[in-house]
């Protein structure tokens, strides 16, 4: 293990003890295969990012957020690398995880299933699919 992966799993562990409480409860539903059997990890790095839940398999990110990330311009060059390095993201607002907790699992869902596959964009939660590159 180099220096710099060994940073990366302590800063990971690091995150992962300090969710919110809308972090915690989708945590619950997603851990252990919960959700449909698909895995998903949480503070799973990806370049010089970390993504509050990631599926590998299906290469989404799941991330909730405060009101501090409403239109944040650092989030949205964030989820265009992410997309441009082959990453769905999925952003709800941590109000929206904890008032309709099954509506935002529903929609993780129709993601992973690929029913939800076009950009869409609310007042409370976003979907930026990853980038199709054609050669």
């Amino acid at each position: 293990m180099t220096a710099s992966s060994a940073e990366t799993k302590r800063f990971a562990r690091k995150m992962r003890q300090k969710d919110n409480a809308a972090e915690a409860i989708l945590w619950e539903e997603l851990r252990d295969r919960r959700l449909q059997r698909y895995k998903f990890v949480r503070e799973h790095p990806v370049g010089i990012y970390f993504a509050d839940f990631a599926c590998r398999r299906k290469k989404l990110i799941v991330e909730t957020d405060g009101s501090q990330h409403v239109n944040s311009e650092h989030d949205i060059k964030r989820d265009q690398w992410l997309n441009e390095h082959g990453w769905s993201v999925l952003r709800f607002s941590n109000m929206l995880v904890l008032k309709e907790k099954d509506m935002v699992l529903k929609t993780i869902v129709e993601v992973l299933e690929r029913r939800l596959w076009k950009k869409t964009q609310s007042s409370e939660w976003r979907f930026w699919p990853a980038k199709v590159h054609k050669s």
